[in-house]
């Protein structure tokens, strides 16, 4: 009778904690570099987290910080994540240049074809060519951008003779050394640091997909504005990724470990780079309409004449991935292939 009531006792006793573990609420930090007012904080992560928050029954809450408001760099949120002084971030992967070398293949020259597809991509890629690339994180979602453009503060850009001579800024290493083939002088620099680079003539012109140019005042900025022919795929993409912290991931009970599940992956990293271009055809009606800023628009001989320049990038990717102990070849077919694949 006495080991029936311990027993009894003990199986309450689990019960309860097994109870109290799966009501377990949790908050999670959530830190980029994004301004609180551009598309991608109101249009694609703010939606992102509201939706992991509904999934959860409201036990997973985010605490949001854009704009850097805990502190640190850009260049510093990788690490931040990785280290435990956020839970979750969103930032470019080419911050640490060089520290996931395989994802930069998305960022050369006309690879990209819209953002949607591209992100699916992306994902696939991490998951079969790339895997392993990100150890000390978890990957909940990569994506890209809509295609990437020159802003120009007074000189228009026509052909690729044009940017000789023009300091330009780039965001990663990949696209640096794309604008320098092309025959520009490349400045590396974050985002938030545009607008006082370019009103104090640090800079000529920037590369930013359309999207972004509201928020960091690019379209009162630059008078001139150049886009690529649609068909030819974008100029450029700069590759995104949302990590979180390993061990807060692993301290989650199983139900809201499913939660973060369902919000990653493939279908998760399509519904942001979908979200992030959606922001392109507003952002560029402010620069036609609002801000009559002219607008022109690349094809024909002057289009080979960027994708001949540009060539050389690739094949300097190429040989740096041989060095690192990767098939350069092979990496950069299999993003062809599946971008292809998810573009069709």
């Amino acid at each position: 009778m006495m080991f029936r009531r311990i027993a009894t006792a003990m199986a309450l006793g689990l019960g309860l904690v097994a109870g109290a573990h799966a009501q377990q609420t949790v908050t999670l930090k959530f830190h980029t570099f994004m301004a609180p007012g551009s598309n991608v904080w109101r249009s694609m992560l703010v939606p992102w987290m509201e939706k992991v928050e509904k999934d959860s029954g409201g036990r997973i809450q985010f605490e949001k910080y854009p704009a850097m408001q805990l502190g640190g760099t850009p260049l510093q949120l990788y690490d931040q994540a990785r280290d435990g002084v956020v839970d979750v971030v969103w930032t470019l992967q080419g911050n640490t240049p060089g520290r996931f070398p395989r994802y930069e293949v998305f960022e050369l020259p006309f690879m990209m074809t819209n953002a949607e597809a591209t992100s699916r991509a992306y994902w696939e890629y991490t998951q079969t060519c790339a895997q392993g690339e990100i150890k000390d994180t978890q990957l909940l979602a990569v994506n890209v951008h809509g295609p990437g453009m020159f802003h120009s503060r007074e000189k228009p850009i026509r052909n690729v003779g044009d940017l000789k001579g023009m300091k330009v800024r780039g965001p990663t290493r990949t696209i640096t050394k794309m604008l320098g083939a092309l025959g520009a002088t490349p400045v590396g620099m974050p985002l938030p640091q545009i607008p006082d680079a370019m009103s104090k003539g640090v800079i000529d012109a920037a590369v930013v997909p359309w999207e972004v140019t509201t928020s960091v005042k690019i379209d009162e900025l630059a008078k001139h504005h150049t886009e690529f022919d649609p068909k030819a795929g974008g100029l450029y993409t700069t590759a995104f990724v949302i990590v979180m912290n390993k061990a807060k991931y692993d301290s989650l009970p199983p139900d809201l470990k499913a939660v973060i599940d369902r919000n990653s992956g493939i279908d998760a990293s399509a519904a942001l780079g979908r979200a992030q271009q959606a922001g392109d055809a507003p952002a560029r009606k402010v620069a036609s309409d609002e801000r009559k800023n002219s607008i022109y628009t690349i094809t024909g001989a002057d289009l080979e004449g960027f994708r001949k320049a540009a060539d050389q990038v690739d094949d300097e990717w190429i040989k740096d991935m041989d060095k690192r102990g990767f098939n350069g070849k092979q990496l950069l077919d299999c993003a062809k292939g599946l971008i292809q694949k998810h573009t069709k």
